[in-house]
């Protein structure tokens, strides 16, 4: 296959990163290789859950044939445009947050706080730039993975095109995730906006941003360009941001993005948007109030459609919706028992670590139980979760809304992080510890965590819930005085201390007789 055969990719800004970032993941010298007779597994879109696919099993060293498909940047939005540039801007962001917070700590700094903004975009692209060797389509070659750079589309009943190849296939895997939906709002598309897949290629810093969205991307985003210097105007529809966290944990950050500058605009609609001199006019209204205002430019972190367009599903009567995407059983099979999915295309868990996940299940699935022996089934995971705000919100496992519906009764211990000896050193003392556990048991069934490094503290609950370590083991873990995790350990004293009952402390004094 000659290069004039798969469409070449430009990341913008042309600079040395990028070219570093596409010579790896979509190098333009490219040749996809003769294919094999048949493939054991061929796998179409390299993010994460592709890569963990591919690489996990040919890394085998069984002899297994592997092909892997990808039409634009191998790493997928991870790499490009997820968990990688965010994560990076949100640590530059989160300087500029400790320096707000300074004079409490008896820090005197200039009230003006000089930000580069095109040297953090700088930074981030040399970063991704940096990691993007992992995810390279030379790597994955080394691997011993055909990697095929061009539209993947099936033909037959065990065959893929890409472009004039033809790869026979025993197994198939769907893994091309999802992108940024398009916003119904009259005139949007016209006057022009941004997603998470454009964003990242600013390099100068837009004075007034309006973000569509309040959700984990949407308020993740706001806050760092609030922190790096943009007068941030973030619209809702819901009557409080992230609808799907924990309220207490929510409300928690709501003062927070307020207090930092970010005008909330909750239960909103969006009417209109139409460009003028001064940029782009948003036409809105609340409770039945119109209002405008105008910015330099529009972020939408609202919502996200499944990569299914193109890859002719009917051909192989595998089942989708435009929406939810493709359609899977509990096995990550799909309506053709030989086609598997895995990540954003199928799952409503639209996570790297939950795309690696549901990949080693496939992996699984697909080649190590003969007759459906011993397959793995996507609800067993214990799926923890992480908005990236300052402070974080960590979540794992069920609520008490959610037991309810499930009905289970549920009892939650709060620790408060102004009762945490090391938050209270810190001055981070707003957030806080919920564990939930059974009625009646010490079985943990899950947690939220609003924290400064809360993201880095869930593990450890999670680690519990997935090895049935319950509240009264917990409570013998030694945890380093003074950290925040000490939370952990009093949640778990906590609980023990329900369990001394009148009785209990007659036989406790009966045994105290005897010592």
């Amino acid at each position: 296959m000659n290069n004039s055969e798969f469409t070449r990719v430009t990341v913008r800004p042309a600079d040395e990163y990028n070219q570093q970032l596409v010579s790896q993941v979509h190098p333009p010298n490219w040749v996809n290789p003769q294919p094999a007779d048949i493939y054991d597994l061929v796998v179409i879109g390299a993010g994460t859950a592709g890569l963990v696919v591919a690489a996990g099993a040919a890394g085998l060293d069984l002899g297994l044939k592997v092909a892997l498909i990808e039409k634009h940047l191998m790493g997928g939005d991870c790499l490009n445009v997820g968990c990688v540039p965010s994560k990076t801007i949100i640590r530059s962001a989160r300087v500029v947050g400790e320096m707000w917070k300074a004079k409490d700590l008896g820090i005197n700094v200039p009230k003006h706080i000089d930000v580069d903004f095109s040297a953090v975009m700088a930074r981030m692209r040399q970063i991704r730039a940096g990691i993007s060797h992992h995810d390279s389509a030379e790597r994955f070659a080394s691997l011993g993975v055909d990697v095929f750079l061009g539209n993947g589309r099936f033909a037959s009943q065990n065959t893929v095109e890409v472009g004039e190849q033809t790869l026979r296939f025993k197994k198939a895997v769907i893994a091309t995730g999802a992108r940024a939906a398009q916003p119904a709002i009259p005139g949007i598309e016209q006057a022009g906006y941004l997603t998470n897949e454009s964003v990242f290629s600013l390099i100068q810093k837009p004075e007034h941003l309006a973000v569509i969205g309040g959700g984990p991307i949407g308020c993740e985003l706001a806050q760092t360009f609030r922190r790096l210097g943009s007068e941030v105007i973030l619209f809702h529809t819901g009557a409080h941001i992230l609808n799907k966290e924990d309220a207490e944990a929510a409300e928690i950050l709501q003062k927070v993005l307020v207090a930092e500058g970010i005008r909330l605009v909750l239960n909103s609609r969006l009417e209109e948007v139409v460009t003028v001199t001064e940029g782009k006019r948003l036409y809105f209204s609340v409770n039945g109030h119109r209002d405008s205002v105008t910015v330099d430019e529009i972020l939408v972190g609202a919502g996200r459609v499944p990569n299914v367009a193109g890859l002719n599903l009917e051909a192989v009567k595998v089942e989708y919706d435009e929406r939810r995407g493709v359609k899977v059983n509990d096995y990550l099979q799909t309506t053709n028992p030989k086609i598997y999915a895995a990540g954003d295309i199928c799952m409503d868990w639209k996570f790297t670590h939950a795309a690696d996940a549901a990949a080693r299940i496939v992996i699984k699935n697909t080649l190590f139980s003969p007759f459906g022996w011993g397959r793995a089934k996507l609800s067993h995971l214990v799926m923890p979760w992480v908005t990236y705000t300052d402070p974080e919100i960590a979540h794992v496992g069920i609520d008490e809304s959610q037991g309810q519906k499930l009905g289970i009764k549920i009892n939650t211990i709060k620790i408060p992080f102004s009762s945490v000896d090391r938050a209270i050193a810190d001055s981070e003392v707003s957030g806080f510890l919920k564990i939930h556990h059974q009625q009646g048991s010490d079985e943990i069934l899950g947690a939220t965590i609003v924290a400064s490094h809360a993201g880095e503290m869930i593990s450890e609950i999670t680690t519990a819930i997935v090895n049935k370590v319950g509240l009264n083991k917990l409570s013998t873990v030694i945890h380093p005085y003074p950290t925040q995790a000490e939370a952990i350990k009093k949640a778990a004293d906590a609980y023990r201390r329900t369990l001394l009952t009148s009785r209990t402390k007659k036989l406790l004094k009966f045994l105290t007789k005897f010592s």
